[in-house]
């Protein structure tokens, strides 16, 4: 943590990849309510709890934070109601494992009391290179790529996944 007590713009493992690539992710939502509305509030109390157990799984590598710590206060376009969450882990197991296997599947459980359905794709996977950081509007870009042209190597979901790019 920075000397002024301000958290860093970016959360990072300690580990090394073990690739020449890594996975990003990008989830997007458009919550049902403003973020401080009563209705929102068990989505808004869990969430350090679940970024620290991100941070803490195996094949973490980054997330997007803003200055709250998490990425609600992240704005990605007019709506102050879309949020996103963008990620990046050693592989696709690895964050399979995170999202439905650990205790964020209780969280992944009730999405839909704090979501509305988002029409097309609302997340999207792909490669790039290992240490680099993905921007929000190529995230966009991705998922713009997957509501068009359906999965392919450059975005694709859990359900068809590609393989890393060699080399």
């Amino acid at each position: 943590m920075p000397a002024n007590g301000e958290r860093p713009a970016t959360a990072w493992s300690d580990g090394e990849s073990l690739s020449d690539h890594q996975l990003a992710q990008l989830n997007v939502a458009r919550a049902v309510a403003p973020l401080d509305d009563p209705r929102l509030a068990d989505f808004m109390a869990l969430l350090d709890e679940v970024n620290l157990l991100a941070e803490r799984s195996p094949g973490f590598v980054w997330r997007l934070q803003g200055a709250s710590g998490n990425a609600t206060d992240v704005n990605v376009g007019d709506d102050p109601r879309v949020i996103v969450n963008l990620t990046v882990w050693e592989s696709a197991d690895d964050l399979f494992a995170f999202t439905y296997r650990s205790d964020h599947r209780a969280v992944v459980a009730r999405r839909f009391e704090w979501f509305e359905r988002w029409e097309g794709p609302s997340v999207v996977l792909w490669w790039q290179p290992a240490g680099t950081i993905p921007a929000i509007e190529e995230a966009f870009r991705r998922l713009r790529l997957l509501a068009d042209h359906g999965p392919t190597p450059e975005a694709f979901t859990f359900k068809q996944q590609f393989a890393p790019p060699a080399g």
